[in-house]
């Protein structure tokens, strides 16, 4: 990563070329085999639009959690820290080799006496020092890369990053999330979430249910019917939680969903979710009816309310080419699909548009743009569920179902079910 920046550098001060697209192969493969936060990074980055030049973005957006797992020394270690020397008597049975390795760390499937099939996911050793070294160095190539391109400032990126890096390494609040999202989606009979087993979690483990599943690319030759029964029980298990409760899971990864023999979906891994202040959710939906009516002080208002602040005229239109694209697919009363992709990268086209004008704005005296913190995650999410429906080629009426979703939003009712929600889970 610091290659890349010195690079990128490189090529803005001193005109030295550098081959952007063999450089960002050799990146994707060091991250894919790197244990902890940069390959997570490099996953987030790939989703926020001109974070990075677009031959990087679009080889780390194939990065997947599949770095090589730690051997069974390390498991020994970790299961008999956390649960002490007569850990494997607490099992019927724990195999020793990894059923998948992420970021931060591995899951072994494992059973318990009463015969549950369970998840044990172990944290790597010493992640919290990993997180803090590596989230220096991203201040650095940010602060390089807005030398190189200021139209977008980074300030609230990287403490957004940083906080939720840092959240991911607490497996009990992952576990109050994990609860959380079991009751918000208790009456949504397509989406399914794991139940945690207390008494074989702690900070660094977290066991919880196994869920059976295919992966969701195994169904891209489904029947159009099959196709799209996934994507609208994918679409509830993002939206629901955030138009009635102001909660996004931030992780819309490959990864974190499988889907079960009946097409509904199992959702995964709580360990980055993120609470939006209410208003916030108010916003999304005010921005929505602004671009209904054309009006643009419902705009403005929308954009002030997510904390994007004195926003020029050309900024606002500039931002609202982007907002027209992510919805886009709700402003049409009709079947379509959610999008296209431009050479691989969903919304590329549209990012690269948005990114010039920002560009040419700050040239003309009105600065870069400094995205909001809570915008970091939300846009991912929308980025990256698009993604998924695009390789569903789900089609939709979009129209009617996001506006069946937010036809009685209240936000003081809002406010008071995520006040209950987060005082019954300690979140």
């Amino acid at each position: 990563m610091a290659g890349l920046a010195a690079r990128v550098a490189g090529e803005k001060y001193f005109g030295i070329k550098i081959e952007r697209g063999d450089h960002a192969r050799q990146l994707t493969e060091a991250l894919g085999n790197l244990k902890g936060p940069l390959m997570k990074v490099g996953q987030i980055l790939a989703t926020i639009p001109e974070a990075l030049p677009a031959e990087y973005a679009q080889d780390f957006q194939n990065l997947q959690s599949n770095a090589p797992p730690m051997g069974w020394p390390f498991v020994k270690r970790r299961m008999k820290t956390e649960l002490g020397a007569d850990w494997e008597s607490r099992f019927k049975s724990f195999e020793k080799e990894a059923a998948a390795a992420a970021s931060l760390g591995q899951v072994h499937k494992a059973v318990t006496h009463d015969g549950r099939k369970v998840a044990c996911k172990l944290q790597y050793p010493d992640m919290s020092s990993a997180i803090g070294a590596d989230l220096n160095q991203l201040k650095v190539i940010f602060s390089i890369y807005e030398r190189y391109d200021n139209a977008i400032q980074t300030k609230y990126i990287h403490e957004e990053l940083a906080a939720r890096l840092y959240e991911e390494l607490d497996y009990s609040l992952e576990a109050r999330h994990t609860k959380m999202y079991e009751h918000m989606l208790k009456d949504e009979k397509g989406v399914h979430v794991p139940e945690v087993v207390d008494e074989l979690s702690t900070q660094r483990l977290l066991t919880s249910t196994w869920l059976d599943g295919e992966k969701i690319l195994n169904f891209k030759d489904a029947t159009a019917a099959e196709r799209n029964t996934i994507a609208m029980n994918m679409f509830r298990a993002w939206y629901v939680p955030l138009y009635y409760y102001g909660i996004i899971h931030g992780d819309p990864h490959l990864g974190n969903y499988s889907v079960r023999k009946d097409h509904s979906i199992n959702l995964l891994d709580f360990g980055c979710v993120r609470i939006f202040p209410p208003k916030f959710v108010g916003g999304v939906i005010d921005l929505y009816h602004s671009l209904m009516e054309n009006d643009i002080k419902r705009s403005v208002h929308a954009y002030e309310t997510w904390g994007f602040n004195n926003l020029s005229k050309d900024q606002i239109e500039t931002l609202n080419i982007w907002a027209r694209f992510l919805y886009a697919p709700l402003m049409e009363d009709r079947v379509r699909p959610i999008g296209e992709v431009t050479n691989g990268v969903f919304g590329k086209e549209t990012a690269q548009k948005v990114h010039e004008k920002l560009r040419e704005a700050g040239k003309a005296g009105n600065g870069g743009v400094t995205i909001p913190r809570e915008f970091v995650f939300m846009d991912r999410a929308a980025l990256g569920l698009g993604s998924v429906f695009l390789h569903l080629k789900a089609e939709i009426n979009w129209y009617r179902v996001f506006n069946e979703m937010i036809a009685d939003f209240d936000l003081a009712k809002l406010e008071k079910r995520q006040k209950d929600v987060l005082k019954k889970f300690n979140v």
